[in-house]
């Protein structure tokens, strides 16, 4: 079957896969631990309200990112035994269209006239395959998964509007506001383009800062943060 240059996609629900990048995976590392170690920073580490905040986040985002998975593996399973919701129709010359919305079949078929008994017929057939779709994705758990995947998304988008009301009082708390930004923002892992390179290179620089001022007693030891053992090969 000829493709059309009107034909229209199936808008599957897709997300940015969990960043692995060097920077990202240690300073998670170390988050982590700072937010559940003792030491001699573990008072002035829990009062920063910045790292209450990035736990909060990081066991969002970690949810939102299982929540996402299974989704797409039900509505693979969807796509496969029901098939997305679409009509195809034939055009006056005898091309044919894969239609997969009522708004593309009017854009497609017009209002004339001539092409009514079409239309009605094309959201017809359509109708009664989403019906299908619908159906299945109730029984099979995709309609829940979807929505509870949509709103553990708001709750990520709710806290990120909190970091950018909230001020860091650790070097720790600085380095998980950067943090939240590369997960966020970049859009694949090791980005090259402005700012992701300049944001890596400024959270490695405060970990080797935090590192560096840690012998006078306010560097990494202070806030409770420890060091990922590879952020030098960054």
């Amino acid at each position: 079957m000829a493709d059309s240059d009107n034909t229209t996609t199936p808008p599957h629900v897709t997300r940015r896969r969990v960043l692995a990048g060097t920077v990202v995976a240690s300073t998670a590392w170390a988050l982590e631990g700072s937010v559940s170690a003792g030491g001699a920073g573990r008072t002035n580490l829990r009062s920063d309200p910045v790292m209450a905040l990035w736990q909060k986040w990081e066991e969002a985002h970690k949810l939102t990112e299982r929540l996402c998975r299974r989704q797409q593996r039900l509505e693979t399973q969807l796509i496969e035994s029901v098939g997305f919701p679409c009509v195809t129709v034939r055009l006056a010359k005898g091309e044919e269209v894969t239609i997969h919305s009522i708004e593309a079949l009017k854009d497609i078929l017009g209002k004339e006239p001539y092409t009514a008994a079409l239309r009605k017929k094309a959201e017809a057939a359509l109708a009664a395959h989403q019906a299908r779709w619908n159906a299945a994705a109730e029984e099979t758990g995709y309609t829940a998964a979807l929505m509870a995947e949509r709103q553990a998304g708001e709750r990520v988008q709710d806290l990120l509007q909190t970091f950018s009301r909230t001020a860091a009082t650790t070097l720790a708390g600085v380095a998980g506001k950067l943090h939240v930004v590369l997960r966020e923002g970049e859009s694949e892992e090791e980005c090259s383009e402005f700012p992701w390179p300049q944001i890596r290179s400024a959270l490695s620089d405060l970990m080797h800062f935090a590192e560096d001022v840690g012998a006078d007693g306010c560097g990494v030891e202070a806030v409770g943060m420890t060091k990922p053992k590879n952020l030098r090969d960054v």
